[in-house]
């Protein structure tokens, strides 16, 4: 990839679990790559919560990563469409007029899970997160694994 700016947009139906920790992981993602001015990132839900979920908070804390200050917002299909990569979580009924790339990572919700259980969705979405970017801008020389960053 050149040096274009490449969007990608993380939703979900509430913005307030998957859409989330995908979200942080692609602002990490960007950072440790140095890519801030390159990659756009966009959130939102079709009906978003009032806060991100609990356990999702306490999961991502513990990868040193605060969603306690975030609030679900609405995304616009215009937002979307303007986007290079759409990654869906598994409850999207988006139908995007534009040509999107539009992924479905079809994962579980972690609403009212175990916090074992959103541990693992969490993990599977960094690595997600990861790949795409290992798509778009190359693989990272340097190991990336959940257990780095804990």
């Amino acid at each position: 990839m050149n040096d274009e700016t490449v969007s990608f947009a993380f939703v979900c139906v509430q913005n307030a679990g998957r859409s989330q920790m995908s979200t942080a992981f692609a602002e990490r993602e960007r950072d440790r790559r140095g890519l801030g001015d390159r990659v756009e990132i966009v959130t939102g839900g079709t009906h978003p919560a009032d806060h991100v979920h609990d356990g999702v908070v306490v999961v991502m804390r513990e990868l040193d990563i605060d969603l306690s200050d975030r609030t679900p917002r609405e995304v616009s299909t215009a937002e979307l469409e303007a986007c290079d990569v759409v990654a869906t979580m598994g409850c999207s009924t988006l139908e995007l007029d534009a040509v999107v790339d539009v992924r479905d990572w079809a994962l579980a919700d972690p609403d009212g899970q175990d916090l074992d259980a959103v541990r693992t969705i969490r993990d599977e979405i960094e690595g997600r997160v990861v790949a795409l970017f290992d798509e778009y801008f190359g693989e990272r020389e340097q190991g990336r694994s959940t257990a780095e960053s804990a």
